[in-house]
């Protein structure tokens, strides 16, 4: 299916969805009270009861049974004490300096230079509020705004090196909490300026971002490249202070010390100039990926007239395909009878892959997907290429001469030098996954053939085959259809589960779609988030992921206070069409639950230090720990009859369908196992061996395939071309991150199913230790002290195989 198994960025398969479950583990681990909606669409739905807010109105009935599994009772609604922190009016905002490839640490570019610009007197990037002013925002106030921040964080940095070089002693907590004001404000308004371009890209945005990004590059190189800092940080690791530090402050002065080392802080002269150049130009490289990327997406679509080509495929697919139409103009575009336009974003790709029985529109399509951002691809209007091979080419390039400049033998040992694991020790565990998966694989697709030879297909399964019939496998076989399940996820009905308020707020939003919710506890907010759901494949880019606002921080608190956490999920679901709610799959819901793990995370951190609070300072191999265990959730009657109720008669899941989804948990489990895999050990072998002599970064995807992969993939596929985990996102050599973090999840997981899913008690207290630790400790504690912490023994494999319906390998 592509790239796109799970999280924070993810390809156009994952889609995000918002559901009562997200917030039902809120409140079962967060200790959170309720979650209310501020602010909802005006196009909620066609069933909302003649009023946006009306399918809210109802009020929720589990905050008294559910709600209250996994947290103590008696801290449930308690009432915060006086010294509780309150929220607090932004001061600043950080630029994280422990994370430099991180989701809030995001350098990315547009194209030309601006030509307008924005009075600094009426620019939004410069409010201080706590909620940025999204539906102000416009290109025009990027490179007056970020400019001026960038001045003001360049002055805060020059009065920190003078106080460090007159000998003035700054104690470790002081010179941690300046350090993060350093330039709070201006990372900030840089993370809201790339999320607008994520969410709502335009070529004026994009040459916004591409004039200003080198100054915001050479600000983040002359923070982490300071040496009177580096230097500091150094001293008081050695000074009679470091003993009496806490652990949090211990862990933050040795993330700074290292990422200080591994921005460049030691070199000197012609390599720091070398260095900052191969910085700069691969914040440009990765911005012209992502945005070949949105560009090859945009560039395809068919348009379909003849209902023999639509058959087979859903009535949900019909729908959103012929709104596709209508959108681009075609007026008495129905579902019934088209027409009927299909693009490349993952809503109208993956039902024609899953569903059609036309066999040569999957096959255009399946080619046009693995194909978009190539040397196959068709260049833009203007003639400009959008071919992504040169650009992973000099990617490679680059961060191998930067890898030699700090002196490791390859990338892949500089990105993990901030992980959990070593390159070798990742490869181990990808190896030992394929002894576990590749037999299992084979019989899969060995039942698989042989099953559509029963139905008359002729010849080997090619790529775009494998979906439909296997889908018409779990049809007969399993007796088991995910659309069957669709009228019980729609996403009004969910909601109604979800809050016990809504409200409408004056926090403002990107678009009129996007949700602003409050999470409180005893009575008082303690984080906000935001939720983009919809698809709009013509400005947002495709995938599903979660990433943060504002941090909770005591240093940008203000009058003793700290400043709460905000977050934000954006996702690609199918929107309303036809009068009819969004209705989800289960696999969008798992998605959900996914980044909602994510945002948890972030949310309900405990952390007072926004160098390591929330999602900040995890290593990237322990962050997917949340987002994968929240998944497992979704496969639990208790949650999910929270949540699944029918759209028309409010009816939860039937038990015989029920039981269905949980058979076929495991439907090609081994296949999905292997092709992550895949693009784990491609990840790490392109950056550990690069591109053989001659070659092409391709060869090396092939060759890696010929070991993990059950079926070789066709000779013209370009996958790399849309990896932006790794060539545009913060996965680089670092991919294997989901399956390592998927062993702690699974093992994790575990701890609540030992105690038993139905021990109420047991549960409560297991998901209160789980909060305490995992969701609590941020980046304050080494990750896997904090696994053994809530495990009390180091992770095993054994969950994750078992919850696969795999066994280990001798």
């Amino acid at each position: 299916q592509g790239l796109g198994e799970r999280c924070m960025h993810c390809g156009v398969m994952r889609l995000l969805c918002f559901s009562t479950g997200a917030v039902l583990l809120a409140i079962l681990l967060l200790n959170v009270e309720a979650v209310i909606c501020l602010s909802v669409p005006d196009n909620s739905s066609a069933r909302s009861g003649g009023t946006p807010l009306a399918f809210m109105q109802r009020p929720i009935n589990f905050l008294s049974t559910h709600a209250r599994r996994l947290i103590p009772a008696t801290l449930r609604g308690s009432n915060r004490s006086a010294s509780s922190p309150q929220p607090a009016p932004v001061a600043g905002r950080a630029f994280p300096q422990q994370r430099r490839e991180g989701f809030w640490f995001r350098l990315r570019n547009g194209g030309l230079c601006m030509s307008a610009s924005a009075p600094s007197a009426l620019n939004p990037l410069l409010s201080d509020d706590l909620f940025p002013q999204f539906d102000k925002v416009s290109a025009d106030h990027v490179v007056p705004g970020i400019t001026e921040l960038i001045k003001e964080s360049t002055a805060n940095l020059k009065n920190l090196e003078s106080d460090l070089e007159s000998g003035v002693k700054v104690p470790a907590e002081e010179l941690i909490m300046r350090v993060e004001r350093m330039s709070d404000k201006v990372g900030r308004s840089w993370g809201v300026v790339n999320h607008l371009k994520g969410v709502k890209d335009t070529e004026e945005l994009r040459k916004a971002v591409e004039t200003v990004q080198p100054e915001v590059v050479n600000l983040n190189l002359a923070i982490a490249q300071s040496d009177k800092i580096y230097q500091a940080w150094k001293a008081i690791r050695e000074s009679s202070e470091w003993a009496s530090l806490s652990e949090a402050h211990q862990t933050i002065i040795a993330n700074e010390i290292r990422d200080a080392e591994l921005a460049g802080v030691s070199l000197e002269g012609e390599k720091k100039e070398s260095f900052n150049k191969i910085q700069q130009e691969l914040a440009q490289l990765s911005t012209k990926f992502s945005n070949n990327v949105l560009d090859g997406t945009k560039a395809f679509s068919i348009k379909i007239t003849d209902k023999r080509r639509v058959e087979g495929l859903p009535q949900s697919a019909l729908a959103l395909a012929a709104d596709s139409a209508k959108r681009k103009g075609d007026e008495k575009a129905f579902p019934e009878e088209g027409p009927w336009l299909f693009t490349l974003d993952g809503p109208s790709l993956m039902p024609v892959l899953q569903y059609a029985k036309d066999r040569a529109l999957r096959e255009e399509l399946y080619r046009q997907h693995v194909t978009k951002a190539s040397d196959l691809s068709r260049p833009k209007e203007d003639g400009s290429s959008i071919d992504n091979t040169p650009l992973i080419r000099q990617i490679l390039t680059l961060r191998q001469q930067k890898a030699e400049l700090l002196g490791y033998k390859n990338f892949a040992e500089v990105s993990c030098a901030s992980k959990m694991a070593s390159p070798k020790d990742a490869l181990e565990l990808m190896s030992d996954l394929r002894k576990s998966g590749y037999e299992a694989a084979q019989k899969e697709l060995k039942d698989l053939q042989a099953f559509a030879a029963e139905r008359g297909h002729e010849g080997t399964l090619e790529p775009w085959d494998e979906g439909y019939y296997a889908e018409l496998y779990r049809q007969e076989k399993l007796a088991f259809n995910e659309e069957d399940l669709r009228p019980y996820l729609p996403l009004p009905s969910v909601l109604k589960g979800l809050f016990s308020l809504a409200k409408r707020h004056a926090a403002p939003v990107w678009h009129k779609d996007v949700q602003f919710f409050e999470v409180l506890r005893g009575g008082e907010p303690v984080a906000y988030l935001y939720l983009d759901p919809y698809s709009r494949p013509e400005e947002k880019r495709g995938g599903a992921w979660m990433d943060e606002v504002a941090a909770r921080s005591k240093a940008m608190g203000g009058k003793g206070g700290v400043r709460l956490p905000v977050a934000h999920m954006v996702c690609n679901q199918s929107p309303p069409v036809g009068g009819e709610p969004s209705l989800m799959t289960l696999r969008e819901v798992e998605t959900l639950f996914h980044e909602f793990g994510h945002a948890m995370q972030h949310m309900m951190t405990r952390q007072d230090d926004g160098l390591i609070s929330g999602i900040r300072g995890v290593p990237w191999d322990a962050v997917e720990l949340p987002s994968q265990w929240a998944e497992n959730w979704c496969y639990d009657k208790k949650t999910m009859d929270s949540m699944a109720l029918h759209y028309k008669t409010g009816e939860p899941i039937p038990s015989d369908l029920w039981e269905k989804v949980l058979a076929a948990k495991t439907y090609r489990a081994a296949s999905r196992l292997l092709r992550q895999l895949q693009f784990s050990v491609t990840d790490l072998t392109i950056h550990a061996e690069g591109i053989p002599e001659g070659g092409s970064p391709h060869d090396v995807y092939k060759k890696v395939a010929e070991t993990y992969l059950v079926s070789p993939p066709m000779e013209q596929d370009r996958f790399l071309c849309g990896f932006s985990h790794i060539f545009a996102g913060g996965y680089a050599a670092g991919y294997f991150s989901y399956k390592w973090a998927e062993v702690l999840s699974a093992d994790c997981f575990e701890a609540f199913e030992e105690v038993g899913l139905d021990n109420e008690d047991k549960v409560r207290e297991t998901g209160a230790r789980f909060r305490d630790t995992v969701l609590a400790m941020g980046g304050g504690r080494d990750a896997a002290k904090v696994f053994v912490d809530f495990r009390g023994r180091p992770p095993r494999a054994d969950a994750l195989l078992r919850h696969e319906g795999l066994v280990a390998a001798k």
